[in-house]
């Protein structure tokens, strides 16, 4: 089933409205010219380290670290992932250097 021309239309007219209200509303809520309130900056310091967490969490939800080999890159990418942070403080380094070594892990030696 394919669509016709008019719900193309509407249909690209309703994902470029919701794009330009998530770029706008924060803009219009919170205008330059007001301090930022401290709710939002509270939740400035705090998603980022929450969503990373998260993604650990999901990362490695269905890794079976009791049989065989499993686990063994996924942990290896997480201790390398945290050295180098805490280390150089350097979260694109942190991350591309974990992912590197993820996938040489399981490409070439597990």
């Amino acid at each position: 089933m394919s669509m016709t021309v008019l719900e193309q239309i509407i249909t690209i007219g309703m994902v470029v409205l919701g794009t330009m209200m998530t770029r706008f509303i924060p803009f219009i809520i919170f205008p330059s010219g007001r301090p930022t309130p401290s709710y939002v900056q509270y939740l400035g310091k705090v998603l980022p380290s929450a969503a990373l967490g998260l993604l650990v969490v999901y990362s490695i939800k269905d890794v079976e670290f009791l049989s065989g080999n499993y686990g063994v890159p996924e942990l290896i990418s997480i201790v390398l992932v945290a050295l180098l942070h805490i280390w150089k403080r350097n979260m694109f380094l942190s991350i591309a250097s974990g992912t590197f070594a993820y996938m040489f892990l399981i490409q070439f030696l597990f």
